[in-house]
């Protein structure tokens, strides 16, 4: 399972996850800064620019993107390494109100 598996299957309230609410953690719990940036600024863009609904695979969002922003394919990579990223589990934190992406290891 990935991210992209995991924000197609995750919704609150029936709406998709949006970016103040998701963090990527290790398996530890503890967040990961750098994957959950990434994570945010990727769930930014797709709110505009992409119907996560429409989308089977995180490659049909990295091709809406290039096609409808001007981002660069450096970007357009990273975003697609994050959407990739296996995951292992999810975490429900209600106490902080957000919903926790466990990781199993770097792409």
């Amino acid at each position: 399972m990935t991210v992209f598996d995991m924000l197609k299957m995750i919704q609150i309230d029936h709406q998709p996850l949006t970016s103040p609410v998701v963090v990527m953690t290790d398996p530890t719990g503890k967040p990961n800064a750098v994957l959950t940036d990434l994570l945010h600024d990727v769930l930014n863009k797709m709110e505009l620019f992409v119907d996560l609904g429409d989308a089977p695979d995180a490659d049909a969002v990295i091709e809406d993107l290039h096609n409808f922003t001007p981002l660069r394919e450096d970007v357009l990579d990273e975003y697609r390494k994050i959407l990739t990223q296996p995951v292992s589990g999810l975490n429900i934190a209600q106490r902080k109100q957000l919903v926790e992406i466990i990781y199993d290891e770097f792409v």
